[in-house]
C-alpha cells in the first residue's frame, strides 16, 4: 500500500486525505494547528465561505455531502444595501441555484471528522513542518508543544499548507521555480451581527448581504445560529480607508454615514470593531507545483482574494481534478502529477484575475444602474438561448467549465455587451427583438 503524506489539515487538505484514502491509500496528516474538533468555534473568526459548483462535486466524490448540507445556507442571491434607497435582491442564477453560506471551522471539523472516522486518516496535531526533502520524499516536523522532532517518510508528498507553505518555501530554492506574492492594496476586518433576543436573523436569511460603496463594501453572510459573520473590505490609505479610522469617533461616524442601516441593528459596533483584527489579502502565483513526488495544492500554489467565493472552491476543484486523474492513469503518478499542474496552472491564474474582476463589480458595479441594465439582457438572453450564452458569474459558480474557459468567454461577453449598450435608448428597448438580435449577431 503506497504511503501519502498531506502537510496541513486545513479545508484542502483534509478533503484530499478523505480522497486519497477512499483510493486504497495509507494517508497520513499532519497539521501544525491544534485539533480545531477542540476548539470552541465561534462565528466571526474568518471570512465566512461560500460553497458552490465545483466543490460540492469534489465533496460528493468523498461522499460527504449530506454531512457539509447540514452546516451550510443556501443563499440564492446579493441582498444590496444602497446608501440612499431600498435594499433590492439580485438573483445569482436560475431560480433554484445557490450557494452556501459555511463557517470555516465547521466544515474545517466536519471534514476533518469525515476522514479520520470514515475513511481511517491518521491525523498528527501540533506538529510544525520545518523542512522537505523533495529528493527521497522526506518531511521533517516539530511538536509545538513539547519541540519534539520527527521524520516522515511517503511514496507521496501533497503540500496543502496554506499561502505560507513550508512545502512551497523549499521549492522556492530550487532552480528554476517562479514565485510572485502580491499584496493588494485593501485589507479587511471581521464585525459580527447577532442574532436578535429571539435567536432570529436581523436579515433576510438565504442571501448575501452587500453594501457597495464604490472603493470599499461590506458583506454578511449568514451562520446557523442566526447571526452574520460581516466582512469591512476597504484600502489601507485615502480618504475612506482603516488608516483615516483612528479613533473611535471617526469609526462611528463612518458606519454612521455609510451603512447606516446595518449601524443601526449592530448592538454594539465599536467594541466588536476593535475586538477583530485587520487582516491583510495577498495573491500567490507560482510554478512548477511539483518537485520529484511532493506536490502542493490550494492556497500553496494558488492563493487568491475571496471576491468571487472560489479559494475553496478552486482547492477543492485540485482534489477533484486530482482524483479523476489517479482513476484516468490507474494510479501512475509519473503520468498523474505532470498532468495535474499542467491541467491547472492556467485554471488558477485565471481565477485569481476573476476575483479581481468580481470586487469591481461588488463595491462598485452592482449599483450602478447601467450595469444592472446589462444584467438584465444578459439574463433574459441565457432563458431563451443556454446553449449559446451563459452569464460569466454563472460560469464561474454553477458550471464545471474551466476557469480558463470562462475568462476568455467572459472578455468576450464584455466585447458583445459593450456594443449592445452603446445601442440608442438602449433602456427603453432593452427586452425588443432587435436587442437580443444584436447580441445573438455577434455570437461567435
Amino acid at each position: 500500500m503506497k504511503k501519502a503524506l498531506v502537510i496541513g489539515g486545513g479545508l484542502v487538505g483534509s478533503l484530499l486525505a478523505a480522497n486519497l484514502s477512499k483510493r486504497g491509500y495509507r494517508v497520513r496528516v499532519f497539521e501544525r494547528r491544534p485539533d480545531i474538533r477542540n476548539v470552541e468555534l465561534a462565528a466571526g473568526k474568518s471570512i465566512n465561505l461560500a460553497l458552490s459548483t465545483r466543490g460540492w462535486k469534489a465533496i460528493e466524490m468523498a461522499g460527504i455531502k449530506e454531512q457539509v448540507q447540514s452546516i451550510g445556507i443556501p443563499m440564492y442571491g446579493r441582498q444590496v444595501h444602497p446608501i440612499d434607497g431600498d435594499e433590492y435582491f439580485q438573483p445569482y442564477g436560475k431560480e433554484d441555484q445557490a450557494i452556501y453560506s459555511v463557517s470555516r471551522g465547521e466544515l474545517n471539523s466536519c471534514l476533518l471528522e469525515q476522514a479520520e472516522n470514515k475513511f481511517q486518516v491518521e491525523m498528527h496535531f501540533d506538529w510544525k513542518c520545518v523542512a522537505v526533502n523533495y529528493e527521497n520524499s522526506t518531511a521533517h516536523f516539530k511538536n509545538t508543544k513539547t519541540s519534539e522532532s520527527h521524520t516522515e517518510e511517503a511514496d507521496l508528498i501533497f503540500g496543502t499548507d496554506g499561502a505560507f507553505s513550508k512545502v512551497r518555501e523549499g521549492m522556492q530554492k530550487t532552480r528554476r521555480f517562479n514565485y510572485q506574492q502580491e499584496y493588494i492594496p485593501h485589507g479587511y476586518k471581521e464585525l459580527l451581527l447577532p442574532a436578535n433576543k429571539d435567536g432570529d436573523f436581523r436579515m433576510k436569511k438565504n442571501a448575501l448581504h452587500i453594501w457597495p460603496r464604490g472603493e470599499y463594501m461590506l458583506i454578511a453572510l449568514p451562520n446557523l445560529d442566526g447571526s452574520f459573520t460581516c466582512t469591512l473590505f476597504m484600502p489601507y490609505k485615502g480618504k475612506y480607508s482603516f488608516e483615516a479610522l483612528e479613533n473611535d469617533e471617526k469609526v462611528e461616524q463612518f458606519f454612521k454615514e455609510q451603512f447606516p442601516d446595518f449601524y443601526e441593528m449592530m448592538p454594539d459596533l465599536l467594541a466588536d470593531y476593535k475586538s477583530h483584527p485587520l487582516s491583510d489579502l495577498v495573491i500567490i502565483r507560482c510554478y512548477p507545483w511539483l518537485k520529484n513526488n511532493t506536490v502542493i495544492l490550494g492556497d500553496a500554489s494558488h492563493a487568491i482574494v475571496p471576491f468571487y467565493g472560489q479559494g475553496m472552491n478552486s482547492g477543492f476543484e485540485d482534489c477533484s481534478v486530482m482524483d479523476e486523474l489517479i482513476e484516468k492513469h490507474n494510479g501512475d503518478w509519473s503520468e498523474i502529477l505532470p498532468e495535474f499542474q499542467e491541467l491547472r496552472k492556467p485554471d488558477a491564474d485565471a481565477i485569481a484575475e476573476l476575483a479581481m474582476r468580481n470586487y469591481v463589480e461588488m463595491r462598485d458595479l452592482v449599483a450602478d444602474p447601467h450595469f444592472l441594465l446589462r444584467k438584465k439582457i444578459e439574463s433574459k438572453i441565457y432563458d431563451k438561448h443556454p446553449e449559446k450564452w451563459m452569464p460569466l458569474y454563472s460560469q464561474v459558480t454553477f458550471s464545471h467549465i474551466r476557469y480558463s474557459e470562462a475568462l476568455t468567454k467572459g472578455k468576450e461577453h464584455d466585447r458583445i455587451m459593450e456594443k449592445v449598450m452603446a445601442i440608442p435608448n438602449i433602456a427603453e428597448k432593452w427586452d425588443s427583438p432587435e436587442v437580443e438580435q444584436a447580441v445573438l449577431n455577434e455570437i461567435k
